[in-house]
């Protein structure tokens, strides 16, 4: 079952609107925009968390966002050689 809605009038650049009604295909604006705006409410819950666990732990270095993006290319790498070698 679907999320009840609510109609809602927003203002926006026209240029913006344009561009989102072009590239909202058959699902429609409306979808188009609920999905941006859940995406931007993802992106400020987590900079919410990030703020709190900077607080209490210190700012994450450069070197520690390094160290775990080699680890995810690592994982990644070893993904799809995992893929090919089962084909």
């Amino acid at each position: 079952m679907s999320e009840p809605t609510g109609k809602y009038s927003i203002t926006m650049p026209r240029d913006i609107a344009e561009a989102a009604k072009a590239r909202s295909g058959p699902s429609g604006l409306s979808a188009y925009v609920a999905a941006a705006v859940a995406r931007q409410i993802e992106r400020d819950n987590l900079n919410e968390l990030i703020t709190v666990a900077e607080a209490e732990h210190g700012p994450v270095t450069e070197d520690e966002i390094q160290s775990l993006r080699d680890q995810l290319h690592r994982a990644r790498a070893e993904q799809l050689q995992g893929g090919a070698n089962a084909a």
